[in-house]
């Protein structure tokens, strides 16, 4: 079975992102060939409205199939409030709480970031993961598209 990733939006717009396209391009293709399942939710679309054309046609570049598209539900929104009521993150960074209520409720095999600050954060991670495991949720891996890609033998 082909890994489900979550992918935000930084993972997109870093396609055209001089320090991080050569993995988010990877990622991409990886995305391509069928070997992994990209995961995107309405909140990444959402944020994609406003970024510049080139980064907004990259999902359109994916194949049919290649993409599972998810709304927010409910559910989503009450476990990113717990993640604030917590102190994970601060109100102001809800959308990034969002961001990993949706792929913990989705049960993606990861998702991946290239947000260090509110996301790829060792100690969010944790905190992110004790919120889950205290409402009956799995534990979410949480990565940057580097550590997620398959590296082909030399």
């Amino acid at each position: 079975m082909r890994p489900r990733v979550y992918i935000d939006t930084s993972v997109i717009g870093g396609c055209e992102d001089e320090e991080f396209q050569e993995y988010s391009r990877r990622l991409l293709k990886e995305f391509q060939k069928g070997t992994k399942r990209a995961v995107v939710s309405d909140v990444t679309l959402l944020e994609l409205e406003g970024a510049p054309p080139p980064v907004r046609q990259i999902l359109a570049e994916l194949p049919e199939g290649a993409v599972d598209y998810i709304g927010t539900s409910q559910e989503a929104f009450a476990l990113a409030r717990e993640y604030v009521r917590e102190g994970v993150l601060s109100h102001n960074d809800f959308t990034d709480a969002l961001h990993i209520a949706i792929a913990t409720i989705e049960r993606v095999d990861v998702l991946v970031s290239w947000n260090f600050r509110h996301i790829v954060n060792l100690e969010r991670i944790r905190a992110f993961n004790a919120v889950n495991l205290k409402r009956g949720y799995p534990l979410l891996e949480i990565r940057s598209p580097r550590e997620v890609l398959h590296e082909e033998e030399v």
